[in-house]
């Protein structure tokens, strides 16, 4: 679920403004609302927020870091795979480069040595995205239980982009369990103060972000301007 959360912090200081479009988008909005109940306001205050509070304030911060480095380098397999999927060749090798590097010489990632040698993490992708691009439609909106929002494109996401997570290859339950355990609460700690701005029908405000969130990406921060219309006059 901490993966989708994400998507609140990175949009809640940009000037994006909010509109009715999403409700078009939006058939099930009755089992989204009951099951966003059951992902912000019963797992996460009960189970994933107190544990990343704990984790935030006792764990140095090189190894915060370093966690987060470790995470986003496993990220690069599946950014590499979907930039290739998508023709983006320039990024493909950026992500392959990156990884390559931080996983010989950065501790299996725990140090970025690529950004220091001037080689800059690219926007992370996904199949979500990659189905985006091939013509894919949306879909309606969904709130997943445990996962977060989605919509009928990218719900298959994680799964397919989860093959290329070289964890979930590992014969240990316990392992793998722990693994995904603390790349939840170390993502949910980067987001602690997510609550502070949030603001009217947190649904609706959750929604919006995720909807214009996944239009900016896919777009590759390329956004339709409705005024460029009026250039001729």
């Amino acid at each position: 679920m901490a993966r989708y959360i994400i998507f609140g912090l990175l949009l809640s200081a940009a000037t994006l403004s909010f509109s009715n479009e999403g409700d078009s988008n939006d058939p099930f909005e009755g089992f989204n609302r009951v099951f966003y109940e059951l992902n912000f306001n019963i797992l996460d205050p009960l189970l994933i927020k107190p544990v990343a509070v704990v984790y935030d304030g006792i764990a140095p911060k090189p190894l915060r870091v370093g966690l987060r480095n470790f995470f986003s380098n496993l990220d690069e397999i599946p950014n590499l795979a979907n930039n290739i999927l998508q023709g983006k060749l320039s990024a493909a090798g950026q992500n392959g480069g990156r990884f390559i590097i931080n996983t010989t010489f950065g501790l299996a990632g725990f140090l970025d040595i690529a950004k220091s040698a001037g080689l800059y993490p690219a926007e992370k992708e996904d199949f979500g995205q990659t189905l985006a691009v091939w013509g894919v439609p949306e879909g309606p909106y969904l709130m997943l239980p445990f996962f977060g929002p989605s919509t009928l494109r990218d719900a298959p996401s994680n799964y397919v982009d989860s093959l290329l997570d070289p964890f979930n290859y590992n014969d240990s339950l316990s392992v793998r369990v722990a693994v995904k355990g603390v790349d939840l609460i170390s993502l949910r700690a980067d987001l602690l103060g997510i609550d502070d701005v949030m603001s009217g029908d947190e649904y609706l405000f959750v929604r919006d972000v995720y909807l214009q969130n996944r239009e900016y990406v896919i777009s590759d921060g390329v956004i339709e301007d409705d005024f460029d219309d009026l250039e001729d006059y």
